[in-house]
């Protein structure tokens, strides 16, 4: 079933779930817009800023894993701006408590009574600084965030705004005061990226710029939430071919049984990997996914979510290593057409 060729044309209207009139070309003007505005920030780091994007789309959450000062909390600041809706940020330390992030009850002298005050997770956009610079107590209450799109508190469940998407930062293990994510975190991460340093020619363009060049809050809104949430509902009907999520299947399964692996990807990263493909076929302009689309986000999406044994670490393995194995070890189904909307 594997090796046989796999049509991957155009699926009709009634396959996707579409009406003709909701995958407007205004949706891929606007996105093509955001992306824009970002660059003008963020210079020569366009495949990162889809990657980001295509992550957003699928409704899933970034870790932005990288040394200090390389544009981690510039490109998140640039996308919340053009991402219209509400924007806060949390600068974590080690001293904060799980109640300074989703809020607690405190006294309200006037009224006489204890009233609930919000933490900065009620908005659309939160940049969650630094995010392993707080203990994993702190870290644990955005667990319910991530994954249930709410809070609870004082034994109440609050919903959270929506769209919600968090885009945390983080400094390598190797830096001093920092604490490792827990395994339940990072699972509920659909991507964690590396922003890495500029070209020699962007680093010159940056400097050359000085202090004309564009900042985040001088970006203008493109959309606004409404808008962001149906390209979102959009992009999550994207057609998979049956044949395509039996090979993700088998990759992340693989995942499992791999000798070097102590803990290999769960069912929430297979189903990430799925939405994260949807959106970037969506953001290339197609209805359906290609093979190409899941090659594309398979190491951001799995590979933070790998463990690899500690005989294997000791020889120099790292998770990507390992997963580069799998995929190369297992039939990537043959495409055969194909067509642009």
């Amino acid at each position: 079933m594997m090796n046989e060729p796999v049509r991957m044309d155009r699926p009709s209207d009634r396959e996707t779930g579409l009406e003709p009139d909701l995958w407007p070309e205004a949706a891929e003007r606007l996105l093509k817009a955001m992306m824009a505005q970002v660059g003008s920030v963020l210079l020569g780091k366009t495949e990162l800023i889809g990657q980001v994007f295509a992550a957003l789309l699928a409704g899933g959450h970034v870790l932005l894993e990288d040394v200090p000062g390389v544009g981690k909390t510039l490109l998140v600041r640039a996308i919340a701006r053009v991402m219209g809706g509400e924007f806060k940020r949390i600068q974590f330390t080690s001293d904060m408590l799980p109640a300074d992030v989703v809020g607690g009850l405190v006294w309200d002298g006037r009224r006489e009574e204890l009233v609930f005050r919000q933490g900065p997770l009620m908005a659309n956009v939160v940049l969650a600084d630094e995010i392993n610079r707080t203990p994993p107590r702190t870290q644990s209450a955005l667990l319910e965030a991530m994954e249930e799109r709410c809070i609870t508190a004082d034994g109440e469940t609050i919903r959270l705004p929506q769209p919600f998407m968090l885009l945390a930062t983080q400094n390598p293990l190797r830096d001093g005061g920092t604490y490792p994510l827990p395994e339940a975190q990072l699972d509920r991460f659909m991507m964690r990226l590396s922003v890495g340093y500029p070209s020699e020619d962007d680093e010159i363009r940056m400097l050359a710029g000085g202090p004309g060049r564009p900042q985040p809050e001088q970006l203008r809104p493109v959309v606004v939430p409404e808008e962001w949430m149906r390209m979102q509902r959009d992009a999550q009907r994207i057609h998979v071919h049956q044949t395509l999520l039996v090979y993700a299947v088998r990759v992340v399964r693989a995942t499992r049984a791999a000798d070097e692996l102590s803990l290999g990807a769960s069912p929430r990263a297979v189903r990430d990997w799925a939405r994260a493909a949807q959106a970037a076929a969506y953001l290339a302009g197609r209805r359906f996914v290609v093979p190409d689309d899941l090659k594309a986000v398979c190491e951001p999406v799995l590979a933070h979510r790998l463990i690899v044994r500690d005989e294997a670490a000791a020889d120099g393995v790292r998770p990507k290593d390992a997963l580069r194995r799998i995929l190369a070890a297992v039939p990537v189904p043959a495409a055969e057409g194909g067509s642009r909307r």
